[in-house]
């Protein structure tokens, strides 16, 4: 086979998603297995490039992982014709400049979310992609984690008849770091600087919906900041003017609802950091990151109410497992990979600019539900 070298510009990966997600479970995955098979008789062989603030921090990363380039300079790493791909992960608030500097460059761009502030910033960088003929993709991890993908098997098998409603929770609690170091950075509970867990999770929640259940049509939402102050990184406290917690309502097209609860102010009593229940008609189902669990209604039981006696069944005991049938990988590298082959053998590709947009949209809207108090409809974006 002949080595195919794709040469990707890699902003923001000292932080932890770009660090840990990005680069060593995804493109340095990639390079341990020998590369990406193209199936035509190349392999494409990725090929980082580091880019960021911190000398330092970028000298000291690229000597671990064994890689050579790494740049403070992003025009100059972005002039360079070699490389082919832009990839973002920084901190929101410096990403829509830093996608835009690459689209001008002629580079495709490969970018966490959300995309933009705000939806109108957001669709500009997807009008400046599309304008410039390269080709774009926004992380839609979630729909890769092994639950969902079960749970979409479900959906696409017929098994839940008419679906009804999707009830989801994610979240955990984030110390505050006083007395326990905190495990999100500081920046993520400043609105200055881009935070708030409306802001991070809506837009996941968005393409969840989009792709398993339907489009979102409209958005009810309360948002709030439960922890008012909080330590950052040197152990310096600052006042928390993000929110840290979003609650959501989402009518979908077709008719079902769904409602989702995201918080960093909540202990977990559950199995996973996040599941989401689907009722249906013929059937119900609890997907989590790994697991996924289903009630038939041939099997559902005949619960009744009496709150005089106690409960003598497990009602997760009642739950059948939806088993694997595959083998599934790492779901950031799982999307890389298709990206990548986007890029070089112009294979289909729809989580795009555009994509990302709506989730900016949905996040938007869910912000504005909760400071006007109203519900908002969801219109369809186009460019």
């Amino acid at each position: 086979m002949t080595r195919r070298t794709v040469r990707i510009a890699m902003n923001g990966v000292t932080g932890r998603m770009g660090h840990r997600q990005h680069l060593v479970r995804s493109l340095l995955a990639l390079r341990e297995q020998g590369g990406l098979d193209l199936g035509d008789g190349r392999v494409l062989w990725p090929e980082p490039v580091l880019v960021g603030r911190r000398e330092h921090a970028l000298q000291d990363l690229a000597a671990r992982h064994g890689l050579t380039e790494w740049s403070t300079d992003l025009d100059a790493v972005l002039a360079d014709e070699t490389v082919e791909i832009y990839f973002d992960a920084q901190v929101t608030s410096a990403r829509p400049g830093a996608l835009a500097r690459a689209i001008a460059a002629g580079k495709h761009v490969y970018t966490e979310k959300p995309t933009a502030l705000d939806t109108a910033g957001a669709l500009e960088l997807a009008r400046l992609a599309r304008d410039a003929g390269i080709k774009h993709g926004v992380v839609q991890d979630k729909l890769f984690l092994p639950g969902l993908r079960k749970l979409k098997r479900l959906v696409e098998g017929g098994f839940f008849g008419q679906i009804l409603s999707v009830r989801g929770e994610f979240g955990y609690w984030v110390f505050e770091g006083d007395w326990q170091e905190a495990q999100r950075p500081s920046w993520n509970y400043r609105a200055e600087d881009g935070g708030g867990i409306a802001a991070d999770m809506f837009p996941h929640w968005e393409y969840v919906l989009h792709e398993l259940f339907g489009r979102v049509t409209s958005v009810t939402a309360q948002v709030a900041t439960h922890i008012p102050q909080r330590w950052d990184e040197d152990g310096k406290p600052y006042a928390a003017t993000a929110d840290d917690a979003a609650y959501g309502i989402f009518r979908l097209e077709g008719g079902a609802v769904a409602q989702i609860n995201s918080s960093w102010a909540v202990r977990v009593h559950r199995d996973e950091l996040v599941e989401f229940q689907v009722d249906g008609t013929h059937g119900s189902a609890v997907a989590g990151l790994r697991g996924c669990r289903a009630q038939h209604r041939s099997a559902t039981p005949r619960p009744v109410w009496n709150p005089d006696l106690p409960v003598t069944e497990s009602f997760r005991d009642q739950w059948q497992e939806v088993p694997d049938n595959a083998e599934f990988d790492n779901g950031f590298k799982a999307q890389w990979e298709l990206f990548l082959r986007h890029v070089v053998l112009d294979e289909p590709y729809h989580w795009d600019l555009l994509a990302g947009a709506r989730g900016v949209q949905l996040a938007e809207l869910g912000l504005k539900s909760s400071a006007e108090g109203r519900r908002h409809d969801v219109p369809e974006l186009t460019l």
